[in-house]
């Protein structure tokens, strides 16, 4: 699986234009270089390639951001917009078509202990890279979710090479939506789940995104397109 836990950041163009976004709003920058994952964090914009393919993704403001892709062995990307971490409600709408391994979901990091977390709304493929083992299952509103972890052996991460636990929200097969998707997450519904299951989070990083991800897995190729807009 292809996570945000890279080492090698390509150049990002932003957009001009302001973000509306739940919590506390961070400042729009129009030209960005991260050389790690800790840099990255601070920005309101994810933005990471790695490998052969074509990748294009562009913050268009208010909340809104558009990428396809098309990636060959081992090319993967990221992109989302960012806000504030914390409990909060995350409403998301636009169009999610993807084919191939990637999701669509809610990242952030904490530190003390290092986790990084996912909260997947969409994917057409999950093909995770390291095992993942089933913690629970949960609902948050009318939603349905199954809580995995996985670990993450002396991996690139916020705090450099380190080993860390990934937590994962999966939502039901039977609720997920490609093409138009839209909904609300009430990360403390997901950060509560997980406690109770023996998997506490830390000190929340400065921010949290909702990300378009993509990768490729053996000979699973990820293709496709996302226009997302949150607020």
């Amino acid at each position: 699986m292809l996570s945000l836990k890279a080492i090698i950041a390509t150049a990002l163009t932003l957009i001009p234009g302001a973000i509306t976004a739940p919590g506390s709003l961070l400042p729009l920058e129009t030209s960005l270089t991260y050389n790690s994952l800790d840099a990255r964090q601070g920005s309101p914009w994810q933005w990471w390639t790695e490998g052969q393919g074509q990748f294009s993704c562009q913050q268009q403001g208010g909340g809104k951001y558009s990428c396809t892709w098309s990636g060959k062995s081992g090319g993967g990307m990221v992109a989302g917009t960012g806000w504030g971490s914390g409990r909060k409600t995350v409403k998301y709408s636009g169009d999610y078509n993807p084919k191939g391994p990637g999701y669509l979901a809610v990242y952030g990091w904490t530190r003390n202990p290092l986790v990084e977390y996912y909260i997947v709304e969409s994917w057409d493929v999950l093909a995770p890279g390291e095992p993942w083992t089933l913690r629970s299952n949960f609902t948050s509103g009318t939603a349905s979710y199954a809580f995995y972890t996985a670990q993450r052996v002396n991996k690139p991460s916020i705090e450099g090479t380190r080993t860390f636990t990934q937590y994962f929200s999966v939502r039901s097969e039977a609720e997920k939506k490609v093409g138009a998707v839209g909904g609300s997450i009430n990360t403390a519904d997901h950060f509560d789940a997980w406690s109770k299951a023996g998997y506490r989070l830390g000190n929340f990083e400065s921010a949290m995104y909702m990300i378009t991800e993509a990768f490729a897995n053996g000979t699973k190729l990820p293709s496709g397109t996302s226009t997302i807009t949150v607020s």
